[in-house]
């Protein structure tokens, strides 16, 4: 490792931004592992509530980098909102990990996977309020997924339900306190309500779309240009931890990490639901091999046609305001993403 850049890096820390969810992982891994150690770097972890979270400290600085949503670097560096400013998206840590969740009143036998639910809530829909979904955010990929899932079975939204947004960690109590009728989240957030008994999963996001980018590694723009080194260096570090969280011999030892309370703080039993082989839906057993993608051929890599998912699937359900995207390259950085795998190479 370039002595210069250690010099540098232990004179400020990277203060590097989390969500309590399975695909934090590579974050958790590179921390524990000492991965970040290894590429001379002094990483201070931040556990976020959401996203909201996690954008308004990139916006303000108290963030150099975070594990998010690829919608808040749209968000945010092509000024969807009043908030703007420039960031880059130089890795995609993972894709899938998502699921939609129902309560347990809605029985699997008359919703099928989805198939059942526009003629049940027709018949028997009986409540003082619309049927009521949450996503984590309005411009995340769960929005996305919750909408195609409905269109795929005859529904609409706000026509047919009624989609709010609440912190990830808040949807299971949210659920079982009978204020949601489902949501759409990632893990293990989802196992948390099938394996309490209050919830049921009738799709995967694998199953929605399969092979969807998810979680981004989002750096401050001025972070990027006034610590490049260490940009390069943290992917790289990064990316060695998506290697690792892919590999099955690892998968023990990765669910004890996030079990710890600084990471998602879940049961082992909880997290090992979509970490492992098999995922248990509240109905069936299901093949888990496809539910968390870490790492693999160009799974990583901070495409053009990975960003044009989403922007064209938040475009597609009306979340996105009247602008033009401009050129994509500016955020998603596969020239810093070669960088690291040459970093990779000297390391």
């Amino acid at each position: 490792m370039d002595a210069r850049l250690s010099a540098v890096s232990t004179r400020y820390p990277i203060r590097l931004g989390f969500v309590p969810l399975s695909d934090c992982a590579p974050i958790a891994v590179a921390k524990e592992m000492g991965l970040f150690d290894r590429y001379g770097l002094h990483v201070m972890l931040s556990r976020e509530l959401g996203w909201s979270s996690v954008r308004d400290k990139i916006y303000y600085g108290d963030l150099d980098a975070a594990q998010s949503i690829a919608g808040i670097a749209f968000s945010l560096g092509l000024g969807f909102s009043e908030l703007k400013c420039e960031v880059a998206v130089p890795l995609i840590l993972n894709l899938h990990g998502n699921a939609v969740t129902l309560t347990k009143d809605l029985k699997p036998a008359d919703i099928g996977h989805g198939e059942g639910l526009k003629a049940h809530l027709a018949q028997f829909w009986k409540k003082d309020r619309p049927f009521t979904l949450a996503a984590t955010h309005r411009f995340s990929s769960h929005h996305i997924l919750l909408h195609t899932w409905l269109k795929r079975h005859g529904l609409s939204a706000p026509e047919d339900a009624e989609i709010i947004f609440l912190p990830p960690p808040l949807m299971p109590r949210h659920l079982k306190a009978g204020h949601i009728d489902g949501y759409c989240v990632g893990e293990p957030w989802n196992s948390e309500s099938i394996l309490g008994g209050t919830g049921w999963c009738p799709a995967t996001s694998s199953d929605l779309s399969h092979g969807h980018p998810e979680k981004v590694l989002l750096v401050s723009g001025r972070f990027l240009q006034e610590r490049k080194e260490e940009t390069v260096a943290m992917v790289a570090a990064l990316l060695e931890a998506c290697r690792l969280c892919q590999d099955p011999s690892f998968r023990n030892d990765l669910i004890s990490i996030l079990a710890m309370d600084e990471y998602t703080g879940a049961s082992p039993d909880v997290l090992r639901n979509s970490l492992g082989a098999h995922f248990a839906t509240g109905v069936e057993s299901t093949n888990g091999s496809s539910f968390h993608v870490f790492h693999g051929e160009s799974v990583n890599r901070p495409t053009v046609e990975k960003a044009s998912w989403v922007l064209a699937g938040l475009r597609s359900i009306g979340a996105l305001p009247n602008i033009t995207a401009g050129s994509l390259s500016r955020i998603y950085r596969e020239d810093v993403f070669h960088s690291a795998l040459t970093c990779m190479q000297g390391a």
